[in-house]
């Protein structure tokens, strides 16, 4: 009876061995066909579809979160000052100097003056002289009348001046001739300093002629007109 369990089980394990091994060889066969049949067989591609058309715009989304702050920028060169300069609206500025009757009868040297203040160094003065002048002389001669500014005259652009010449002509002429005229001597200097200002009429020679009989501000009103003039740009 002993044998005869023995003989049992051992077939049983005998057989269960036999029908693992064959259960392994199957799964071995399908799995071949099943990579067999994905490596050979294909399909052929249709032509493409008729493209889609947009869909509709979507929602809105949620608003995301707001960022981290930025960092500070590298510090930027230092800037030039500029300063705005505003002028000043332009003051008239001038002086009148006048004379009853100056009766001056010197031929040679300085007339009268006038003392201006002159407020701009960039600036010009116009002067103006205007009185009565006489010359007088037996032959010919000539005299000449002009400006300076504290004793120097005017070298920008050019002297200010006037002059009268005399020439009798002849000896059948009066040599006493005696026209005494109101005349004007005046004119524009640049370059003249910024301050008191003497401001003088002189009475000189024309060159190398001969001077005459020479009056000035005789029995009548005689002036001197000083204005400061912005430069013109």
């Amino acid at each position: 009876m002993g044998h005869f369990k023995t003989r049992v089980l051992i077939v049983s394990c005998l057989l269960f061995t036999c029908y693992e091994a064959e259960k392994l060889k199957t799964r071995g066969l399908r799995q071949k066909d099943v990579d067999y049949m994905e490596k050979y067989s294909s399909c052929l591609q249709g032509p493409a579809g008729t493209p889609g058309r947009d869909g509709n715009p979507g929602v809105n989304g949620i608003p995301g979160t707001p960022g981290l702050p930025g960092r500070d920028g590298a510090k930027g060169e230092k800037g030039e000052c500029v300063t705005e300069r505003f002028e000043e609206p332009w003051k008239t500025n001038y002086k009148q100097c006048a004379w009853k009757s100056l009766n001056y009868g010197i031929d040679l040297g300085k007339i009268t003056e006038c003392t201006f203040t002159k407020q701009h160094a960039d600036s010009a003065l116009r002067v103006l002289f205007s009185g009565s002048l006489r010359l007088k002389c037996k032959t010919a001669c000539c005299q000449r009348w002009y400006f300076t500014f504290n004793g120097a005259e005017c070298a920008a652009p050019l002297p200010i001046e006037s002059i009268i010449y005399l020439d009798q002509g002849s000896p059948e002429f009066n040599s006493t001739i005696n026209i005494h005229r109101t005349t004007s001597v005046e004119g524009l200097c640049e370059g003249v300093r910024k301050g008191l200002v003497d401001v003088a009429i002189w009475v000189g020679t024309c060159g190398d002629y001969p001077h005459g009989d020479a009056s000035t501000g005789w029995n009548s009103v005689s002036r001197v007109i000083i204005e400061e003039l912005p430069l013109s740009s």
